[in-house]
């Protein structure tokens, strides 16, 4: 019956969400309510409660982005460059998911996090908690702490980052039920993205490295304004996760 409901509903995967969906109610009438959610269109994680990322169980509200499986390829670029003691900052970190997979990756960081959304805030304050991560309200960088200016290692930004007028062809999941403000990069999607470029250079230590996802027909563009904030420039990509994501790199000391 769950079954038939959640593929009469569009469901692609209506077994395993099924599975799902049974393995966390705790009660009939709780297994039927969230039935009754999600075959309303609300996202699968957001139902759960909670979403998979990089082996963990990330936490998530209603209205929360949910942390994509090709943001794995950022956090294992990010993940290859850094070192235990390391100071890692996520911008724009929604559910804290890629803090919180580069604490389990790494081991002991020095993590701090920022979104704007207020319940993304509270989201990630449990999900880094256990890494002793910090997570701050506000716009971008502005919320930091200013004794972070030239000391961070590794920074990571999940931006936003869907041109405006294709925001309305996302799956109903994402554009009904997902913040706008996580969604959409502006009218040629890099809107976010230069933003963090341009305060990434007073931030990173010598040698710092910034990461930050995008897509494959945006990334030329994207270099060009890592580029331009003096940073060395270069992406990497995952055919198997359809995921691109743009590097610079601080220049090393002494140069």
């Amino acid at each position: 019956m769950i079954i038939t409901r959640l593929r009469a509903a569009g469901c692609v995967f209506a077994e395993d969400e099924a599975r799902l969906l049974a393995g966390s109610a705790r009660t009939p009438d709780e297994l039927d309510a969230m039935v009754e959610r999600r075959v309303a269109g609300l996202p699968l994680e957001q139902v759960l409660g909670w979403a998979e990322f990089c082996g963990l169980r990330i936490e998530l509200e209603r209205g929360v982005f949910v942390p994509r499986r090709r943001t794995e390829f950022l956090v294992r670029q990010a993940a290859a460059v850094s070192r235990p003691g390391a100071v890692v900052v996520d911008l724009c970190c929604g559910s804290g998911a890629i803090g919180a997979a580069l604490a389990a990756a790494v081991g002991r960081i020095e993590l701090y996090a920022a979104d704007v959304d207020p319940v993304a805030v509270r989201c990630a304050r449990r999900n880094v908690a256990a890494a002793g991560g910090r997570v701050y309200a506000g716009d971008l960088d502005e919320p930091l702490p200013t004794a972070l200016l030239g000391r961070v290692d590794v920074l990571v930004a999940n931006v936003p980052y869907v041109p405006t007028e294709e925001v309305g062809l996302m799956p109903p999941e994402a554009r009904d039920h997902e913040p706008r403000v996580a969604l959409d990069g502006g009218a040629d999607g890099l809107d976010v993205a230069r933003r963090v470029v341009a305060a990434a250079p007073r931030w990173l230590a010598p040698g710092g490295h910034l990461f930050f996802e995008t897509s494959e027909r945006q990334a030329p563009r994207a270099i060009e304004a890592v580029a331009a904030a003096g940073l060395t420039a270069r992406a990497a990509s995952s055919a198997e996760l359809a995921a691109t994501v743009v590097i610079g790199r601080a220049p090393a000391p002494g140069r």
